[in-house]
């Protein structure tokens, strides 16, 4: 939560009408949400309500994201750009952000992204879905089922363990690769994503 007698340089004055840009950003999956306007007087009010506040421009007065759906946008943080005009909020969304319902208002869900991970754990559900086993090493090894899976995950495991003792980084990485690969498999046929593990590790900081 920002405290509310933080200051930051943030120049108004910029905009002929006194309105910053205001990027929505999910403080936890980082996807971001919406985009608004705020004026210094909007800016005020969500740091004293601890509620995204914007300055409407339809219709013309300050506008607390949810005062009507109850979805309101919870304030985490706020950063300014290097030029001091436009603004950076980090927020805890309560539902979902855009009016007609979606997570966000480009339509998009409101999920974490690990990148390439996140693509890879997409072509593995894509390549199980499809199931040919034939021409799929990752269809294959699902068809096979979870004992065998478990059992590729170990082997990984101990040739991580062995080149880690030996010289060879480029062995090592190698190893840690498929290590990872067949782990997400894993995941998938039990159910999970990269992603429950990580609310786990969340769980757990102190």
């Amino acid at each position: 939560m920002l405290k509310k007698k933080q200051k930051m340089n943030i120049d108004f004055s910029k905009s002929a009408h006194g309105l910053l840009p205001a990027i929505i950003q999910d403080s936890q999956t980082k996807a971001v949400l919406m985009l608004g306007y705020m004026n210094a007087e909007a800016y005020q009010k969500t740091i004293d309500t601890q509620k995204v506040t914007f300055f409407s421009r339809s219709k013309q007065r300050l506008w607390t994201k949810g005062e009507e759906s109850g979805n309101f946008l919870n304030l985490v943080d706020i950063k300014n750009d290097c030029d001091g005009d436009t603004l950076l909020i980090q927020a805890q969304p309560v539902g979902p952000t855009c009016h007609t319902g979606a997570d966000t208002c480009w339509q998009t869900q409101n999920k974490a992204d690990y990148g390439f991970i996140s693509d890879l754990e997409q072509t593995i559900q894509t390549r199980r879905e499809n199931a040919d086993s034939e021409k799929s090493y990752v269809a294959s090894l699902f068809q096979l089922g979870i004992n065998k899976i478990a059992q590729k995950v170990g082997e990984e495991a101990v040739e991580v363990v062995i080149e880690a003792k030996d010289d060879n980084d480029d062995l090592f990485l190698s190893e840690s690769a498929d290590l990872l690969f067949h782990y997400l498999i894993l995941l998938q046929a039990k159910g999970f994503t990269l992603e429950d593990v990580v609310t786990v590790l969340k769980s757990r900081q102190k």
